[in-house]
């Protein structure tokens, strides 16, 4: 008895492997090539990577050089109204990480411009990057937490 589970186990494993062959070979009209069906899997890839909505992950050092070096730009403080009130970077907005949603677009109304995002530690700022990316900015750069910034915080 135990035989026959066993040969009957052995046979459904056997179909189920010829059948998985056969239905790729029949799927295939015959006019494609392995190069092309790795041509549409690759594009297929392309297509999925291009509507990933990003932002970018920089350093301190690099975000100091764009307040540097730029003048087209909003720093967006992410955290609490009583963490910025505490210290913040000199020039910063505030908008709370969960009021991003409700109120970049009335904040920030230029999608395309520079904004520089940070909060305490990088965590909420990485939320607020993402959502804003989400809502169509195209230039966010998120550069961690005030808690690592060695440069100038100011509680004016």
């Amino acid at each position: 008895m135990k035989q026959g589970y066993i040969y009957l186990a052995a046979g459904l494993l056997a179909l189920g492997l010829l059948g998985g062959c056969s239905a790729g070979k029949g799927s295939s009209s015959g006019n494609s090539s392995p190069a092309s069906s790795s041509q549409a899997a690759s594009s297929a890839g392309s297509v999925s990577q291009s509507e990933k909505i990003t932002y970018e992950q920089i350093t301190q050092e690099q975000a100091k050089e764009l307040l540097d070096s730029e003048e087209d730009y909003i720093l967006l403080d992410v955290r609490t109204q009583l963490e910025y009130d505490e210290g913040h970077i000199p020039g910063a907005t505030l908008l709370p990480d969960y009021e991003v949603s409700e109120k970049a677009e009335e904040l920030l109304p230029d999608k395309d411009q520079l904004i520089l995002v940070y909060c305490r530690s990088g965590n909420r700022s990485k939320s607020a990057s993402r959502t804003l990316a989400e809502l169509g900015y195209t230039n966010v750069k998120e550069f961690g937490g005030i808690r690592d910034w060695p440069y100038e915080i100011t509680t004016d």
